[in-house]
């Protein structure tokens, strides 16, 4: 979805400005650094106008990027119970893309679910599955994470060893698996094709994870497969008016949305009916965060958490100075607020052959203000 809207976004750009500013544009966004993470727990500092439900000093997990302070909407943010660690509690982000897997699944007491990929994600899915009175059935090459999701699943399959879709066949009494959730990463088509042919005729595959999407029919069409993609924590993801604007669904009609789904993860922790504990591998100062980001692809990594140091409370209010100058006797200086594509390609150019003197630049996230500074 992603890739889409930028490929739309593009072709707007260059229909309006033309070939060269739109390569400008897009080589300047690549050379920017983007804020990272998604998934936070910390006490709230400040409250905006009309948020009644959080106070002061309440402890909250958040769906914002890593950062001492975060701004948050407040469909973005759930209330930590008082029995929950701040450390357990973070993985109330990723347990809710996990969550909204089953949703769209919609299992039943006793079906045969099988989730393809044991990553953290996947390892999240078989708890739940296993909460929601299913028999669980994980596949994975790695041997560590298998034996972790032993824990959790009525057995786990190496694809590399055993034959996955034999035995998934075997384990259902021949009919094949009620469903399948793929969790795992994956460029081939093998996952899917896998998939398909270990599921009973009429099954459900829901994709959480990225895989080859070249579908073979005849495998789908046979068994009248329904397939579906699952958009990360719930209904609201992606809707400007939901995420930044606060409208939240009537519960009547959206039952469950991507807050509720947050608040769902934090009382599976709270009643002992998802266990993260088991997934934490690393806990690493914020200062050291390299060590978290250049070793993803460790394989008996599962969940790293970044920890900040214990600040006194106050919202920092620093600036960074790029130069110091003195304008004695001299003319005017300018401050520009707003640091996107159109003030980065036309007016700092401008302004600069004009030989105009800019002192600061302002923008939203601080980020692109940085950079262009």
């Amino acid at each position: 979805m992603a890739t889409r809207l930028l490929r739309e976004y593009i072709r707007e750009l260059m229909k309006e400005e033309g070939i060269l500013p739109t390569l400008e544009a897009v080589f300047n966004k690549l050379e920017e650094p983007i804020p990272l993470g998604y998934s936070n727990v910390g006490v709230v500092l400040e409250i905006g106008e009309g948020v009644t439900e959080f106070a002061i000093g309440d402890r909250v997990a958040s769906n914002g990027p890593h950062a001492e302070v975060v701004s948050v909407p407040k469909n973005l943010v759930v209330k930590v119970p008082k029995n929950v660690s701040s450390e357990h509690a973070t993985f109330t982000v990723i347990g809710s893309i996990a969550l909204q897997s089953l949703r769209l699944m919609n299992p039943t007491l006793n079906e045969t679910i099988v989730v393809y990929g044991l990553g953290l994600i996947g390892l999240i899915t078989c708890q739940l599955l296993k909460a929601n009175g299913c028999n669980v059935i994980g596949i994975d090459i790695d041997n560590q994470k298998l034996k972790l999701a032993e824990q959790w699943c009525s057995e786990t399959l190496n694809p590399k060893i055993n034959n996955s879709v034999k035995r998934v066949i075997e384990l259902s009494n021949g009919f094949g698996s009620d469903g399948v959730i793929i969790t795992a990463t994956d460029k081939s088509n093998e996952i899917i094709s896998n998939s398909a042919q270990m599921t009973r005729k009429r099954g459900r595959i829901v994709l959480v994870g990225v895989i080859g999407l070249s579908l073979n029919r005849a495998e789908f069409y046979e068994k009248e497969l329904s397939f579906q993609v699952s958009c990360s924590y719930g209904p609201g993801r992606y809707d400007p008016n939901y995420e930044n604007g606060g409208l939240d669904y009537p519960l009547p009609y959206v039952r469950w949305t991507e807050k509720r789904n947050f608040q769902t993860i934090l009382d599976a922790i709270d009643k002992k009916t998802l266990n993260v504990k088991d997934l934490i591998t690393q806990k690493v100062n914020l200062n050291h965060f390299s060590k978290v980001y250049d070793n993803l692809n460790v394989k008996n990594s599962i969940g790293s958490l970044l920890i900040y140091s214990n600040s006194s409370g106050e919202i920092k209010t620093d600036t960074i100075i790029i130069n110091n100058y003195d304008y004695p006797n001299s003319k005017g200086v300018i401050g520009i607020i707003g640091a996107g594509n159109f003030t980065g390609t036309t007016i700092l150019p401008a302004l600069k052959k004009a030989g105009a003197n800019i002192k600061c630049i302002a923008s939203s996230r601080g980020v692109s203000g940085t950079k262009l500074a």
